[in-house]
Order: structure tokens, then C-alpha cells, then sequence
């Protein structure tokens, strides 16, 4: 299946044929020919998936720090539920305690480790796809396309989290410790110091368990929701048309999912808005959504 978009991306003589618009053909012609030479680069070059890597650094950097101030709450919520008690709590007791300058704790090592996590989360995700697409052949890429997306994002996710753990660890530090540490500086020699390398790392498998079945479901989710739309919404195929610029006790350990549930959603929303936008800016070449293979439509055909 992939490879088959390689190919139309490497000879794009019938580009915008099939699109109703009010252009003339001729009009139409000329687009299509221009179609290849207005893209940055191959699909699935290396540049494609640095391009790729680089707008998922910006689309988990930038808002996991956008949000710290609800990530701190929520981590303390976790840890000291009878201090914090719930959201509204957990904010007034922290400005109350620390300024308002204690809401952006931990700053740099997400800011520094969602960076890290984009990269891998969503460069190694379209390298995955392409590569397991490859492996299993283009008909049962098309048949079995969600399980294609659940494999690549899970193996994505896998390599995101090693990237990210080390990063996570100082910041959950910073956050519920008082007295431990107050900058990435000071908190990642200390952990080294303390624990050793070993200790950047003791919440690797949690982060597993959280975020890879996070990330199948964010992943599979998209790709068959834009499908579904560009099937049932969209008027044109995707590749035609224009885009705007682009100690715990049981109840204890749902603390904070208030807190996680917005933040959650928002990260997600304005974490695919970011992604989308880097590759509308720097002209990334976009496949259009799976269809049927001509092999697979011959065989249901012979078989009906």
C-alpha cells in the first residue's frame, strides 16, 4: 500500500485529474505537472522523515511546556492528595506557597524531553508504517491497515519513551519533592549522583504502560477518522485539494484525572494542529488516504 504511494508521489501525471473544480483541463494539466516540484522532498526520504521528526519536536515540546503549570498540579495531586485535595486547591496552595513562578517547575526537562519524545513519537512512526506496509505486502496493508497503524505507533512509542524517561524523571523530581532540587541543572547530576545512571530510567516501564496504548489509540484514531472524512466530508481527494497554513489505596490513584483529562485533550488537539501545520509550511509530500488495491479489487471480483 505503501509503496504504492511512493509512486504516485514519483510520477504525478494524473494529479488533480479527477478533481471537480471549475478549472479548465488545461488549467489542470499544468497543476499536475507542477504538483511533484512544489513538494520539499520524497516521500519517505530521509528528509521526509527529519521533516517529520522535527514537527513532532514541535508539536510535544511546545505544549507539554504550555501546560506545566497543570502537569505540576496534577503530579502533586498524585503524591499529597491531602493537601492538594482537587484542582482548584492544588493551584491556590502552590501560588500560596511558592509564587506563581512555582506553577512553571520543571520547565526545561519537559520542554528538553517532550521535544525528544516528538521526534521519535512521530518520525519513527512514519518510517514504522512505511516499513511494516513494506514487509506485509500492499493487500493486507490495506485489510489490515488499523492494526498496521496500532504496530507502528506502539513500536514508535517504545523508542519515544526511552528518549523522554530520563527527562521525565528530574521533572516529576522538581515537582513533588520540596527541597530536592529546583532547575534541570542541579536535578539531573543529583539523580546520577544519588541513584546513578540506573535512576533516570526506574520509571521506564509506567511510562510504557502509559503511553504506548495512549499513543495506539491517538495514532489508529486519526488515520481512520481522516479517512472516514476525506471518504465521507471532503469533497475532493486529499492530494488536490488547498490547506490553510498549517502508597496508594485504590481510589488514590485516579488523583489528578481531572487534571489529565484536559490536559490530554488539549495536548492531542493542538499536538496534531502543530504537526499538520509543519508539514503544510514545508511542503511535505501528503499521501492520500488508503484505497483498495487494483490486485484486491481483482480478486473480489473473480471470487463474486
Amino acid at each position: 500500500m505503501y509503496r504504492s504511494f511512493i509512486e504516485k508521489f514519483k510520477s504525478n501525471a494524473e494529479l488533480n485529474a479527477q478533481c471537480q473544480s471549475t478549472t479548465s483541463p488545461s488549467s489542470r494539466q499544468i497543476s499536475a505537472a507542477d504538483a511533484s516540484s512544489q513538494n520539499s522532498c520524497e516521500f519517505g526520504s530521509a528528509t521526509y522523515y527529519a521533516y517529520c521528526g522535527f514537527g513532532g519536536m514541535l508539536s510535544c515540546g511546545l505544549t507539554h511546556t504550555a501546560i506545566v503549570p497543570l502537569d505540576l498540579v496534577k503530579c502533586r495531586l498524585q503524591v499529597d492528595g491531602a493537601k492538594y485535595k482537587n484542582l482548584f486547591t492544588g493551584f491556590k496552595v502552590t501560588v500560596a506557597e511558592e509564587g506563581v513562578r512555582g506553577l512553571g517547575k520543571g520547565w526545561a526537562p519537559t520542554l528538553i524531553g517532550y521535544s525528544m519524545q516528538g521526534i521519535c513519537k512521530f518520525g519513527f512512526y512514519e518510517g514504522f508504517k512505511i516499513f511494516y506496509g513494506n514487509l506485509i505486502g500492499e493487500e493486507k496493508s490495506y485489510l489490515y491497515r488499523t492494526s498496521l497503524y496500532l504496530a507502528a505507533s506502539a513500536s514508535a512509542e517504545f523508542f519515544a519513551d526511552i528518549a523522554l524517561c530520563p527527562m521525565e524523571a528530574v521533572k516529576v523530581r522538581i515537582q513533588t519533592k520540596p527541597g530536592w532540587a529546583t532547575t534541570l541543572r542541579e536535578g539531573l547530576p543529583t539523580i546520577v549522583k544519588e541513584e546513578g545512571i540506573g535512576g533516570l530510567y526506574k520509571g521506564l516501564v509506567p511510562l510504557w504502560a502509559r503511553q504506548i496504548p495512549y499513543t495506539m489509540m491517538k495514532f489508529a484514531c486519526f488515520e481512520r477518522t481522516v479517512e472516514a472524512l476525506y471518504k465521507h466530508v471532503v469533497p475532493k481527494p486529499r492530494a488536490e485539494c488547498s490547506k490553510a497554513a498549517r502508597a496508594l489505596g485504590f481510589k488514590a490513584m485516579w488523583k489528578g484525572l481531572g487534571a489529565r483529562i484536559i490536559m490530554i485533550g488539549t495536548l492531542t488537539a493542538l499536538q496534531w494542529f502543530i504537526y499538520d501545520t509543519v508539514k503544510v509550511v514545508c511542503r511535505l509530500p501528503r499521501p492520500p488516504p488508503p484505497e483498495m488495491p487494483a490486485s484486491l479489487k481483482a480478486k473480489l471480483q473473480n471470487q463474486s
